[in-house]
């Protein structure tokens, strides 16, 4: 299987994830499913990382999928189909529930699935120049695999816009309707900006965060129940008598950084 992604681990345990197909736009076939698929899931079970950073090579994030690709998926039987989207869908999946905070840094274009990628990563910064559409009608296909993540992202009313007509949108109205969190002149500058968040990030207790994103897949979208006070105030007090809530709270009594806290 030929390397489809190139990923990295620094000192303070921050992974960058590079989709490295660039001279396809980075789109999606089965060896670069595969490696996002296996990646994030080991990023996610590793105790040294403490957040993630996808980007793509070149001058695109990721066209969504590759033509050759789709071109096999149109012989394929309804089973093989299911099965070839499933995967897809096991992507996707793997990277929206990384335990570890994660960060896209969309360098270009982001059509079909790319959009989806994003979607994925709880924290999304592009550059100006950034392209972005939801096109699978104009090849008379729906966003299927990708809606839960999208809708999730810019809400069923944008959806219903960009969803039917396909049209391409700017990182300007990617950040007006949620899909991205900022927009950067460059390059550099999104790396900058991906910096200052992760700052943020190293200065919050790891469990934490991977329960603080658990709780917003959990709590999102839910009427507000008896059982969902009863369980959200369950899980605040585990937190309390947590190893972190409790060096956490000594820390701050303390005026002192925590021993998970980002040293610089």
């Amino acid at each position: 299987m030929v390397d489809t992604l190139k990923h990295g681990i620094d000192e303070r345990g921050i992974a960058t994830v590079t989709m490295f197909r660039a001279n396809v736009h980075n789109a999606f076939n089965d060896d670069l499913i595969w490696e996002l698929s296996h990646i994030f899931n080991n990023l996610s079970a590793d105790d040294t990382v403490r957040a993630v950073v996808l980007t793509g090579a070149g001058k695109s994030f990721s066209a969504g999928a590759d033509l050759n690709w789709m071109k096999a998926a149109a012989a394929y039987t309804e089973k093989q189909n299911i099965r070839d989207a499933l995967r897809l869908s096991e992507m996707l999946a793997a990277v929206n529930d990384c335990t570890k905070p994660t960060i896209a840094i969309v360098n270009g274009a982001a059509f079909g699935g790319g959009v989806g990628l994003v979607s994925c990563c709880d924290i999304a910064i592009a550059v100006d120049s950034a392209k972005f559409s939801l096109s699978e009608v104009k090849l008379g296909l729906t966003p299927a695999t990708i809606s839960p993540y999208v809708i999730a992202a810019i809400g069923a009313r944008a959806a219903r816009r960009y969803f039917l007509t396909g049209e391409r949108f700017g990182a300007a109205e990617a950040k007006h309707i949620g899909l991205v969190h900022e927009t950067a002149v460059s390059l550099q500058e999104s790396f900058s900006l991906a910096h200052v968040f992760i700052k943020e990030i190293l200065a919050g207790a790891p469990c934490a965060q991977a329960e603080a994103k658990e709780l917003i897949a959990s709590v999102s979208g839910r009427e507000i129940t008896e059982d969902l006070r009863t369980d959200t105030a369950r899980r605040i007090a585990l937190r309390r008598i947590s190893s972190e809530g409790i060096e956490g709270l000594s820390a701050f009594l303390e005026k002192r950084k925590a021993s998970w806290n980002d040293p610089s």
